[in-house]
């Protein structure tokens, strides 16, 4: 038995092991997919305090060998859902496996938010994608689509300028959002050119996706657009219905916590992008992290005092 299980393993839940090894609690990392979360898909960071600029997967290379250093124990399962036994709980995985913790803290993160069109699921992987840095390479000398006007879409859209021929952006508001650093490198940029003002409505293609419909929402005109690829990067979603029986989760299924990260279930905690906040970033991630794992370190001495 642990004393924390870390449902999550991207910046908060890295955050949490650290300080909780620190207070010399046993720790497990339980992470679905890649350890680093959604940072190892940032080509370009550099918001991060003390380090000027440095890829995503650098980042979480780092953090990574340093809880583990110092004792983590980590495995590759999806968290499905929770039993309390005793003083502590179970999490139960999609693969069988059951673990044991004193507490629990969820650090799920959140997963790409999609548009919601006809035959999207089927093109994801033959010309949809989310991530430049995992996909851009297929595109190389290509013209490709980056729907999305927001910080994630800018680098996306930065990175595979220097991979392809021509980046289209698909923004639906009248300016693109987020830093205005990031958006004078999109305007500089040559091969980057931006649609305002404008939603997609459709995609198009049989098998393999090779374009979509665009359509102006301030004159109502369509257009379509052939393509060889389009990277979706519209936000994120939480993703924490599998645990909602011992949550309270606002009307965007986040987790509903205030800044010291406790839930309304005792022993309970969560970090990161999925608790209902205003800002979300590494910064803010980690910070949740530390707070989550503090509580949670406290809730066991009183348990055990």
């Amino acid at each position: 038995m642990y004393d924390v299980v870390i449902i999550g393993a991207g910046p908060s839940g890295l955050a949490a092991a650290l300080y909780l090894l620190r207070f010399d609690k046993s720790v497990l990392l339980l992470e679905k997919g890649a350890f680093g979360g959604q940072i190892t898909y940032s080509p370009l960071i550099e918001n991060y305090p003390g380090i000027a600029a440095a890829s995503g997967n650098e980042i979480a290379e780092k953090l990574v060998d340093q809880v583990l250093s110092l004792g983590a124990e980590a495995e590759v399962g999806r968290a499905v859902g929770l039993k309390p036994k005793g003083r502590g709980w179970e999490v139960l995985t999609e693969e069988g496996a059951v673990y044991e913790g004193g507490a629990v803290i969820l650090a799920l993160g959140a997963k790409h938010r999609t548009l919601g069109l006809a035959g999207e699921e089927a093109y994801i992987g033959n010309g949809l994608s989310f991530c430049a840095v995992c996909d851009g390479a297929f595109y190389k000398g290509k013209d490709v689509v980056v729907i999305g006007g927001g910080n994630s879409a800018k680098q996306e859209a930065l990175f595979l300028s220097g991979l392809c021929r021509r980046v289209t952006m698909v923004q639906n508001l009248s300016v693109l959002t987020g830093e205005p650093r990031l958006t004078a490198k999109v305007l500089a940029t040559p091969n980057i050119s931006v649609l305002y003002d404008s939603a997609v409505t459709a995609y198009t293609g049989d098998t393999q996706l090779r374009g979509v419909t665009v359509r102006n929402t301030l004159t109502g005109e369509s257009q379509t657009l052939a393509t060889d690829g389009v990277f979706v990067a519209i936000g994120l979603e939480p993703d924490c219905k599998d645990f909602a029986s011992f949550l309270t989760l606002d009307e965007a299924g986040y987790v509903a916590s205030g800044e010291d990260c406790t839930t309304k279930t005792p022993g309970l905690f969560v970090a990161g992008d999925c608790r209902a906040k205003a800002v979300r970033q590494i910064t803010t991630a980690v910070a949740d992290g530390a707070v989550a794992a503090l509580a949670a370190a406290s809730y066991l001495d009183a348990q055990n005092g």
